[in-house]
C-alpha cells in the first residue's frame, strides 16, 4: 500500500487539503468550494473528507498528517507586533488574544481533534511544518527540476515574508530570509487597500487596473516606502503603514504622502487610482528580479521556482521571464496559502519516496487537475431527475458541438473532468468564449461575471500554436505568466503608433483577438496540451478546425463574490442566472432557451453591474 500524507492549511483563509503518496499529488481542493464561502478560513472538513475518498482510504492509512505552519512561532510573532505597536495596537490585541489562549497557540490539537470528528477512523497526531517552507516545499518539489533556487514571497507566515531555498534531489536548504514587518506582500496590499480593494483577495484587481496607468509615483514609492537594496533585500518605513497595529493597513500618513484618502469600495475608479496601481506593479517587479537575482547568485543555480501570494503576480511574472536572469521558471498553480497544504505534505512524503515524477520530465501536477470528477451517469442522473433539457453528444461529438455554438458567438460553461486546485479556471470549470469578438469582454465582465469592466480576460491557446499569437518565451500551463500579443496580430495603428492607455480607452480593439488583449497589448496567457488537460485541448484543436483560430477567452466558471463550481447543480444554477447561453456537462449540451425555467430565471439582461 502506498504511504499517504495528508497536508492541510486552515484558520487563515483559503482553507485546504492535499493528499500526496509516495511523493505524489493524489487529490487537493480548497474547502471554499465545497462551502461555497468563498476565501473560507475554517478547517477544510470536506476537502479532507474528498481526499480520503479520491483513494479510496480512511484516517487510519495515513502515515502522516502536516500542519502547514507554526502556531507557536506565530503566536510569537502576534505577541511581538502588538508589543511594538503600543497603545495603538491594545484594541485589535484584545479582540485577537482570547483566541490566541483559548486554541490558536495550540492548533495542532484542535487538528487532531476535527480529524477525529470526521469519523473516518483515527489519524495520526498532526505535526507543524514552518509556513514558507511549506511555499517552498510547493514550489520545488512538484517542478520538473532536479536541482533549483527557489523564492517564496508573500504577506507573513510565522515571522518570514520572504525566503531563498537551494532545492536539490529530495532536499530543500534555506539560503536567506526577511522577516515581518517588511514584507513585499504587505506593500502590495497597502495600496490594494489605499485603492479601495479587499486585502487577500483584491490584490489582482490592482494588477488588472494597473496597465491602464503610469508609474508616476513609482519614485516616491522608492523614496519613502521601500528600500530595495542591492542583495535583492528590502526593508519598509514604518512610519507609512498601519498594519503592525492590527486594525487597518495605512493611515493618515499614507494619504498625506499620496495626496488624497483612501478610495471608499465601490465608488468610480479614477485614473488616480490607475497610476497607483501602476506605479506599485512597477516597484514590485523590481524587488521580484532583485530577490530572482539574489537567489541566482546564493546557489548558482539557473533555473527557478516561485510560491507564496506574491507569485500570482502574473505581470511581474513575466517580466522575470522574459529578463534572461533565468533559464527556466515553474510557479506552483496554487501558489497562495492553499497551495501549503500540498507543500506540507510533500515535504514530508518526499524525504521518504522520493520525487518519482522527475522520471518522466514533466512536473507532478497534473495540470493542477487534482479536485473532484462526475462521471457521465451522475450527471445524466442530476439532469433527468431534475427534468432539463439536453443532448448528449458522445466521443468528437461534443467538441465538435461546443466548437460550432462557440463559433456563432455563443459563451459556454464548460464542466469537465476533474475540477482545478488553485485559484485559476485551467479549462475544467471554465467559461468560454470566442476572442475575435469585439463585445466578449465586455457582455463577459458585466453580463456573465458582474464585475468591473476593466478587468482583462486570459486566452487559453493550443502550445503548438502560442508563439504565432504571444510573444512566451516558454511554456505556460497554469496562466501564471504575461506576455503582449504578437506584433502582426496587433491592430494596425496601434502596431505603429503605440496603444492607448487610461480608463477611457478600456473598449478599443487592440488586436485580432479583442476580447483577450489588455489595453497594454498583454495577456495573461494559458498553454494548453493533451497532456495537462486532454479535453480542453480537444476542444480547441476543434475551434481551430473550425474557425482557424487556436484560441479561446478562458474565465473562472463562477460570478463575481463566489468560489468556482464544483458540481453539476452549481454549474446548473450559475448557468441559469448569468448570460451564458450554453451549458455543457461531460457528454451533455444544454441550451439556456431550451431550459424549463428559463421563462422564469433572473432576466441578466437588466441586472446592474457591480463597479
Amino acid at each position: 500500500m502506498p504511504s499517504y500524507t495528508l497536508g492541510i492549511s486552515s484558520y487563515y483563509h483559503d482553507s485546504a487539503a492535499a493528499l500526496v503518496a509516495d511523493g505524489a499529488p493524489v487529490a487537493a481542493a480548497q474547502e471554499e468550494r465545497f462551502s461555497r464561502i468563498r476565501h473560507d478560513s475554517g478547517f477544510p472538513r470536506q476537502a479532507v473528507a474528498y481526499c480520503l475518498d479520491a483513494a479510496g482510504i480512511a484516517l487510519d492509512d495515513l502515515d502522516a498528517v502536516v500542519y502547514y505552519e507554526d502556531p507557536k512561532l506565530k503566536f510569537g510573532r502576534v505577541l511581538s507586533s502588538f508589543a511594538s505597536a503600543g497603545p495603538g495596537g491594545l484594541v485589535p490585541f484584545s479582540a485577537v488574544l482570547p483566541e490566541w489562549l483559548r486554541w490558536k497557540r495550540d492548533v495542532l490539537t484542535r487538528v487532531d481533534d476535527e480529524l477525529a470528528a470526521l469519523g473516518r477512523g483515527r489519524a495520526p497526531a498532526a505535526t507543524a511544518s514552518r509556513h514558507h517552507r511549506s511555499h517552498a516545499a510547493s514550489a520545488f518539489f512538484p517542478s520538473p527540476f532536479e536541482s533549483a533556487a527557489v523564492v517564496t514571497i508573500d504577506g507573513v507566515g510565522e515571522w518570514q515574508t520572504t525566503t531563498i531555498w537551494h532545492g536539490r534531489g529530495s532536499s530543500l536548504e534555506l539560503v536567506d530570509s526577511i522577516s515581518y514587518p517588511h514584507s513585499l506582500g504587505m506593500l502590495y496590499s497597502a495600496f490594494t487597500y489605499y485603492c479601495g480593494f479587499k486585502v487577500d483577495s483584491g490584490e489582482y484587481k490592482l494588477m488588472g487596473l494597473a496597465p491602464y496607468g503610469r508609474p508616476v509615483y513609482a519614485d516616491l514609492i522608492r523614496e519613502k516606502l521601500v528600500n530595495l537594496r542591492d542583495d535583492g533585500s528590502f526593508t519598509l518605513d514604518l512610519r507609512y503603514f498601519e498594519y503592525v497595529k492590527g486594525r487597518r493597513m495605512v493611515g493618515r500618513a499614507f494619504e498625506e504622502l499620496f495626496g488624497g484618502p483612501i478610495r471608499r469600495p465601490e465608488t468610480p475608479l479614477t485614473q488616480r487610482q490607475c497610476d497607483l496601481a501602476a506605479s506599485v506593479q512597477k516597484v514590485t517587479e523590481e524587488a521580484v528580479l532583485g530577490l530572482a537575482r539574489a537567489a541566482v547568485r546564493g546557489t548558482g543555480e539557473r533555473r527557478l521556482c516561485l510560491a507564496g501570494g506574491v507569485a500570482l503576480n502574473c505581470v511581474a511574472n513575466g517580466v522575470l521571464s522574459r529578463s534572461g536572469l533565468v533559464d527556466a521558471l515553474w510557479i506552483q498553480p496554487a501558489a497562495g496559502d492553499a497551495g501549503c497544504s500540498l507543500g506540507a505534505a510533500l515535504d514530508h512524503s518526499v524525504r521518504v519516496a522520493g520525487r518519482p515524477h522527475l522520471a518522466t520530465g514533466r512536473d507532478a501536477m497534473r495540470g493542477a487537475l487534482l479536485g473532484p470528477s462526475y462521471p457521465d451517469e451522475e450527471i445524466e442522473t442530476f439532469l433527468v431527475e431534475n427534468g432539463y433539457v439536453f443532448k448528449r453528444f458522445d466521443g468528437d461529438a461534443v467538441f465538435d458541438e461546443t466548437s460550432r455554438h462557440l463559433a456563432d458567438g455563443a459563451v459556454i460553461g464548460w464542466f469537465q473532468g476533474r475540477m482545478e486546485f488553485g485559484p485559476r479556471a485551467l479549462g475544467a470549470r471554465s467559461i468560454l468564449g470566442d476572442p475575435r469578438d469585439t463585445e466578449m469582454q465586455k457582455r463577459m465582465n458585466l453580463k456573465i461575471k458582474f464585475r468591473e469592466s476593466f478587468r482583462p480576460f486570459a486566452p487559453a491557446v493550443l502550445a503548438e500554436d502560442a508563439g504565432d499569437y504571444f510573444d512566451l518565451g516558454a511554456q505556460s500551463p497554469y496562466m501564471l505568466v504575461v506576455s503582449e500579443v504578437a506584433e502582426h496580430i496587433r491592430a494596425e495603428g496601434i502596431r505603429h503608433g503605440g496603444p492607448n492607455t487610461g480608463l477611457g480607452s478600456i473598449n478599443e480593439v487592440r488586436s485580432e483577438l479583442p476580447a483577450i488583449t489588455h489595453v497594454d497589448l498583454s495577456a495573461r496567457v494559458q498553454t494548453v496540451t493533451e497532456d495537462d488537460n486532454p479535453a480542453f485541448a480537444r476542444l480547441l484543436r476543434s475551434f481551430k478546425a473550425r474557425t482557424g483560430c487556436p484560441v479561446l477567452v478562458n474565465t473562472s466558471f463562477n460570478v463575481r463574490g463566489e468560489p468556482i463550481v464544483r458540481t453539476p447543480e452549481e454549474a446548473y444554477r450559475c448557468f441559469m442566472r448569468t448570460g451564458m447561453d450554453v451549458l455543457v456537462l461531460g457528454s451533455f449540451v444544454l441550451r439556456k432557451e431550451d431550459q424549463p425555467e428559463y421563462a422564469e430565471a433572473v432576466d441578466w439582461r437588466e441586472q446592474i453591474p457591480l463597479d
